[in-house]
């Protein structure tokens, strides 16, 4: 009798454990939908191969969920008069929903980089130099961190400047760098060194970017094309706190390059 009572109580606890993860599962997966939105992209009505130019009997609309960190990579339905006899660079089956790469010349005949900024958004550019856009390997498309350092007075309120540095935004857009808008290309317009880059922000964040432009140094560091990130706990840097700290860091560092270290007391 007691071997059934264990018997029963380990597929009850079974049961329950399998129970519990496809909550979780079910509960995970309606979080992360919940943060995608609906859009309406292109797809192709025909199989259709490389070279061939696209047209409006080619495709139609299609509504999907699409993260706003990847979504810009397929093209809008609301952008298909831009990819109208355009040539596709690669063969593409029926249903393929049409991307940006797809294409040899995405952005034969745009007309400029207004009709790809996200309703709501403006286009501000900033100057960087090569440290500020890190070596200059930031290109269009590249979601980037806005690092600002400034010259404070200190908070005892005498005279004496204290230097701070803070982020001020994260996974912001670049949409051009330079004269450079990547897959929105105009024709005619090379590639080459750039001394400026356009951040797709929202009316109040490109107030605050100005202004900080003016008041201080900015700094970009380049994101994973898929890490959407918000990190919550970031410090403002002077130099009390950078004295304090330093140890810390090398600490945690180690602790990354090698998960079994523990700090030696």
């Amino acid at each position: 009798m007691r071997q059934k009572m264990l018997l029963l109580a380990a597929v009850f606890f079974g049961v329950l454990a399998f129970l519990l993860t496809f909550h979780q599962i079910k509960v995970e997966r309606e979080k992360a939908l919940g943060e995608a939105r609906t859009v309406e992209v292109v797809v192709l009505t025909k199989d259709k191969v490389a070279d061939e130019d696209i047209t409006l009997n080619d495709i139609e609309p299609m509504k999907v969920k699409r993260f706003k960190s990847t979504g810009d990579r397929d093209v809008p339905w609301t952008h298909k008069n831009v990819i109208l006899n355009q040539k596709l660079a690669t063969s593409l089956n029926k249903g393929a929903v049409l991307q940006w790469s797809d294409f040899q010349l995405a952005t034969k005949g745009a007309k400029g980089l207004s009709d790809f900024i996200t309703q709501g958004d403006r286009a501000v550019s900033i100057s960087v130099d090569v440290t500020s856009s890190v070596t200059g390997l930031i290109s269009p498309g590249d979601n980037v961190d806005i690092i600002g350092t400034f010259r404070f007075p200190e908070m005892k309120g005498d005279k004496t400047l204290d230097t701070l540095t803070i982020t001020i935004l994260q996974n912001v857009k670049i949409l051009a760098t330079g004269t450079d808008m990547g897959k929105f290309l105009v024709k005619g317009i090379q590639k080459k060194n750039y001394s400026t880059v356009t951040l797709s922000l929202t009316p109040k964040e490109a107030e605050m970017i100005i202004f900080a432009s003016q008041k201080g140094r900015l700094t970009l560091t380049l994101r994973n094309r898929e890490e959407t990130k918000i990190e919550t706990y970031l410090q403002s840097v002077n130099f009390k706190y950078f004295e304090d700290h330093i140890k810390d860091y090398n600490n945690e560092r180690e602790k990354r390059i090698r998960p079994g270290y523990k700090k030696k007391n």
